[in-house]
């Protein structure tokens, strides 16, 4: 996260703005006080993108040893 008072944002604009499409949050400030956010928009999953990055246990299904107690 950057913080950094209105004049410099205004004098480096596309700088900044290029950090904030990089995934940077720019806090913007005046007088050393917060006044604005601008955050990289958060765009939904594409259907498979996690294809080959998620597995699940053989075991998956089976009982947790530590909760026999509680399954009975």
């Amino acid at each position: 996260m950057t913080q950094l008072e209105i004049n410099q944002f205004q004098s480096n604009l596309t700088k900044y703005l290029d950090l904030v499409i990089k995934g940077e949050k720019i806090i913007i400030t005046q007088d050393n006080k917060p006044v604005a956010e601008i955050s990289p928009i958060q765009r939904p999953l594409k259907r498979g993108s996690a294809k080959g990055k998620v597995w699940i246990s053989s075991d998956f299904n089976e009982p947790i040893e530590d909760f026999k107690d509680y399954m009975e």
